[in-house]
């Protein structure tokens, strides 16, 4: 009897070992890995549009959006990993969720894709090749507050009635249907294209894009260009048509910028051609940008000044100047006071300032 149970004994204990051995050699195979993170930032100030009166607010993203954000990835063997996005704005000010009233949950990324030797491939919802150029070159990065060019590039076409404008590029940071390919880095330098469809049976309306960045030691440029067509059904630009640019067809934005590390002070500099078609028309806009971060202390001094000039249209002129200062408190958290003057032709001055908070997770 004892005999019987100790074996009994013996080949459970076998199998166990050879069930714990295959879920080893098995997790050693396809190790994954889940990421939480994110940012919150809000800040004090008041705000004046051109044109608008002043505002005194609590807001959110100063610097930068808040956002939080879940990451994920799976190793497939012999290079390639399966890997996944999921990240969504929200206004910390009031706890909704978005970047704006009738934002969607994860406008910031949501995709699926695979990595491997040969570059990255991903489908879903992307962040576009001209938003990443835009906020690498400017000394403010990605701030919707306070950076010259981001508000030249983003905060122009569809701002009506806060202003009237015809300059800026149209379509969001993101875009949704979206498939990227990204390239292996080769010594610094990268390439992305990226393919959006309008997802309608217009199958005219679609977006494309292609970019190349460049890192080598102090020095870095880019040069991207985006392509957007509407086939004369421009659904996501409603608001053009109450500003007085109704029926844009198509626009073509070509970016280059560059940026300098001295140590001591820090160069960037962008230009941007947009042009737009309309069915009867079109019209340009020039814009340049240049700025500078110089370290001061434990902290940043940032300065923008952004220009733009229609070619038509509108026939107006832009000009955005910033001026700001980055504190680190730790090496997640930090605080920031800033201005932005901001100037439309045949409009009144606008102008942004505050202080805010910055906390990384």
């Amino acid at each position: 009897m004892k005999t019987g149970i100790s074996s009994a004994l013996k080949t459970t204990l076998k199998a166990t070992a050879c069930a714990a051995l295959l879920a080893s050699a098995s997790s050693a195979f396809a190790q994954s890995s889940v990421q939480l993170y994110g940012q919150v930032d809000e800040w004090v100030g008041a705000q004046k549009f051109p044109g608008s009166k002043t505002s005194v607010q609590v807001s959110g993203g100063g610097m930068s959006t808040s956002y939080w954000g879940l990451k994920g990835s799976e190793d497939l063997g012999n290079g390639y990993k399966a890997i996944f996005a999921l990240e969504g704005f929200f206004l910390a000010q009031n706890g909704q969720y978005g970047r704006f009233t009738g934002d969607t949950m994860f406008s910031r990324n949501a995709y699926v894709g695979v990595e491997s030797p040969y570059g990255t491939v991903t489908a879903g919802r992307l962040t576009t090749p001209l938003f990443v150029s835009t906020i690498l070159f400017n000394p403010f990065i990605d701030s919707y507050e306070f950076s010259p060019m981001v508000w030249h590039t983003y905060l122009g076409l569809g701002t009506f009635p806060t202003y009237s404008t015809d300059q800026g590029v149209t379509g969001d940071s993101g875009w949704s249907n979206a498939v990227e390919y990204a390239s292996p880095n080769f010594n610094g330098l990268t390439a992305t294209a990226m393919y959006a469809l309008g997802n309608t049976t217009q199958n005219g309306a679609k977006k494309w894009s292609g970019q190349v960045l460049y890192f080598h030691g102090p020095f870095a440029a880019t040069a991207v260009y985006q392509y957007v067509n509407f086939n004369n059904s421009p659904s996501d630009l409603g608001s053009l048509a109450a500003s007085g640019i109704p029926g844009l067809k198509s626009q073509s934005v070509a970016q280059a910028g560059v940026s300098y590390d001295l140590k001591y002070v820090k160069f960037f500099g962008q230009y941007m051609y947009t042009y737009d078609q309309q069915t009867i028309s079109s019209w340009h806009v020039n814009t340049a940008q240049g700025g500078a971060s110089i370290p001061v202390g434990p902290g940043t001094v940032m300065a923008s000044y952004a220009y733009s000039r229609d070619g038509g249209g509108y026939d107006q002129t832009r000009q955005t100047a910033a001026l700001g200062y980055d504190y680190p408190l730790s090496k997640r958290t930090d605080v920031y006071a800033a201005y932005m003057y901001d100037h439309i032709s045949n409009m009144s001055s606008g102008n942004t300032y505050g202080v805010g908070l910055r906390a990384k997770f």
